[in-house]
């Protein structure tokens, strides 16, 4: 059975409804990214840091997976498919998919600040300050902040070296290391790019692009990948 791995960014997740926090002034929410999303963020003041991301985990139990989500589930009747997303979200995993690897972390998880391994499933939407692991030490959101490193990028590199086809939909592969995905896959590889606007290849070869939202491109690609195989 051949493979897929599907690479996806907070385009995907936009037509569901969840907000990509960035505005145009380069703030998240009004706060600046270092103040909500670093470690140094958190040591300064971990009640703000609480709050910003309850509110993005209020927001995420309102939302449901849309068609580009469920497009992707109809893939594994046919394929190896493997989800390797930036987003921190569970649309993937709600729609269906069955391998999804979050590189950058879980909005519906918390974790220890003093075991890593101490990770928690959170079935609503409220992390508070007070609220400690099982070792005594405060929990705080299980997402990858900028300045940490990227656990899941060795298995997301190993699993993209074995593709036959890597679609890329919703990420401008800017941010790295997951932009740098692109340059792991083998000689021969098909990459198909589902977004409305043009992203750089940056030199990958066999490429074709889909100027179309999430829902409609993969609707689309999704449909011609079943049909022929």
């Amino acid at each position: 059975m051949k493979k897929i791995v599907v690479l996806s960014g907070a385009g995907i997740s936009a037509e569901s409804g969840i907000s990509t926090f960035r505005d145009s002034n380069g703030l998240w929410e009004n706060h600046r990214i270092e103040d909500v999303a670093t470690p140094e963020g958190w040591e300064a003041n971990p009640e703000l840091v609480l709050e910003f991301y309850n509110q993005r985990r209020k927001q995420l139990f309102k939302v449901e997976p849309n068609e580009g989500h469920k497009a992707l589930v109809k893939l594994e009747d046919f394929y190896d498919v493997q989800i390797v997303t930036q987003n921190v979200d569970d649309l993937h995993e709600r729609a269906g998919s069955s391998n999804v690897l979050h590189l950058h972390g879980e909005l519906k998880k918390v974790r220890s600040t003093i075991d890593y391994n101490l990770v928690y499933d959170l079935n609503h939407w409220e992390l508070k300050f007070g609220n400690k692991c099982e070792k005594g030490s405060q929990l705080r959101p299980h997402i990858v902040w900028f300045g940490e490193a990227v656990p899941s990028i060795v298995l997301a590199e190993e699993n993209v070296r074995k593709a036959d086809v890597l679609i890329i939909v919703g990420t401008s592969l800017n941010v790295y290391p997951a932009a740098g995905l692109v340059d792991e896959i083998k000689k021969g590889t098909k990459v198909y790019i589902v977004d409305p606007a043009d992203v750089p290849t940056n030199g990958v070869e066999n490429v074709t692009l889909i100027k179309a939202g999430a829902g409609e491109g993969l609707a689309e690609l999704v449909n011609e990948l079943t049909s022929s195989n």
